[in-house]
């Protein structure tokens, strides 16, 4: 259940580190609408969406040691309607955001038997918003990569010690409380995971057995015209157990998805570009009428508590980062290269100021930084391991952690600033 490869590219700049592992702990295991095994569910489809099994995998242990149901990982049709119906808006935000609308909110919060109530749909928006916005950041630093940190096209990391994802650094202004909690729950770890490969095991037998049979049952019916020869009769066994994972491997360890489609739905849907030419323009989203300081931080503070203070901090945290030296090299101040990044991130997701100059994205980023910076924000997935070595040779490491650390908060804030007003125009 650790992400030391995350933390230890953050770690270039430990004060963001240090908020970024205070939100992400209160998100996922402190007092909130969501229960524990569903908070980790719901990161496993938002991590998903962008194929980012890094993520997938850590969420997964979670999940099963927060006492979830091993069967809902066997696919969303496994998991109850309310949580599936879920998927609708993490498809969404996760590629183009602006597609939401008061009328998703309201199909979520009016459905009798499986409604949401308010509290518990932004505590779940703000997860998915947080997880697909660190999926783009463990694509852009490298961190999916099967080679590891020391391979090609990854960074170097830094020593920071075996740090649990949501541990607090030892530098950081973290209560003694949280630290005594992370600690028990470092020491108890291995009993756990003893404990959850023997399920997974008894869990894997029965479902073996089940399967076995289905598979005869579908070869029977298939035999007559069908071409089912031993390649065929492979894809069947492939198909069955897709959603089977994790499941423990011979060596007794427990291994992540092997097929991360089970856990989401229409796998085409993904980003387009905001204004096509071949479609009708699409209404421009204006920070002048609905911004993260005027709206989205006291509507989300108010539902879910706390949250928003945690959120406004890292936003500013990322905004302080000393970045002199890349805006040197492009003459001009830190925090006008900074900004020119930031607003060229929401010019993706259509969100617009009126006071921006948008003629200086092109004077400021050339022209493979930009292609850097749409694939990681837009489709991470896609995100190669030579792309981050070839974007700006010149840069430092923790120059370079320091874009994708503005990726990661600009993409979040603008899928949070979409989804919170269509929250706020259905309590309108």
């Amino acid at each position: 259940g650790r992400l030391e490869a995350v933390t230890q590219q953050m770690g270039y700049h430990p004060q963001y580190l240090d908020s970024f592992l205070k939100t992400q702990h209160y998100l996922m295991h402190m007092d909130g609408p969501l229960p524990f095994d569903c908070r980790h569910y719901i990161a496993i489809m938002a991590a998903a969406r962008h194929q980012c099994r890094y993520l997938v995998n850590l969420h997964v242990l979670q999940f099963l040691r927060a006492g979830g149901d091993p069967q809902w990982l066997r696919g969303l049709e496994f998991i109850p309607p309310k949580l599936r119906n879920l998927n609708e808006i993490n498809k969404i935000l996760a590629h183009r955001p602006w597609l939401i609308t008061k009328e998703h909110i309201e199909k979520l919060l009016k459905i009798s038997e499986w409604s949401w109530s308010l509290a518990e749909l932004v505590h779940a928006v703000v997860l998915l918003a947080h997880c697909h916005a660190l999926a783009s950041f463990v694509f852009g630093c490298g961190c999916e990569q099967d080679e590891g940190l020391g391979g090609r096209g990854s960074l170097k990391p830094l020593s920071l010690g075996n740090q649990c994802f949501c541990e607090p650094t030892a530098s950081n202004s973290c209560s003694q409380e949280l630290l005594r909690i992370n600690r028990k729950r470092s020491l108890d770890s291995c009993m756990e995971l003893d404990s959850l490969r023997e399920r997974m095991q008894r869990i894997h037998v029965e479902t073996e057995g089940r399967d076995e049979m289905r598979l005869q049952d579908r070869e029977e019916g298939e035999e007559q015209g069908a071409e089912v020869g031993v390649q065929g009769g492979t894809e069947h066994c492939s198909d069955l157990s897709a959603g089977l994972s994790p499941l423990a491997d011979t060596d007794g360890e427990v291994t992540g998805a092997t097929n991360l489609a089970c856990y989401m739905q229409d796998p085409d849907f993904g980003y387009q570009d905001f204004a096509r030419r071949d479609e009708d323009q699409t209404q421009v989203f204006r920070v002048q009428d609905y911004s993260w300081e005027d709206h989205g931080f006291s509507l989300v503070n108010r539902l879910y508590s706390d949250i928003g203070h945690l959120l406004d901090e890292k936003f500013r945290m990322v905004d302080g980062l000393q970045s002199s030296a890349m805006a040197k090299r492009q003459g001009c101040e830190p925090s006008v290269f900074k900004r020119g990044i930031w607003n060229y991130i929401h010019c993706m997701f259509g969100i617009r100021y009126d006071d921006y100059d948008y003629a200086e994205v092109n004077q400021l980023l050339e022209r493979m930084l930009k292609v850097y910076i749409k694939t990681v924000t837009c489709y991470p997935e896609k995100t190669n391991s030579k792309m981050f070595d070839r974007f700006w040779k010149q840069f430092k490491p923790s120059e370079k952690v320091h874009v994708n650390l503005l990726i990661l908060e600009a993409r979040m804030q603008a899928e949070l600033l979409y989804a919170l007003q269509a929250i706020t125009q259905y309590m309108i």
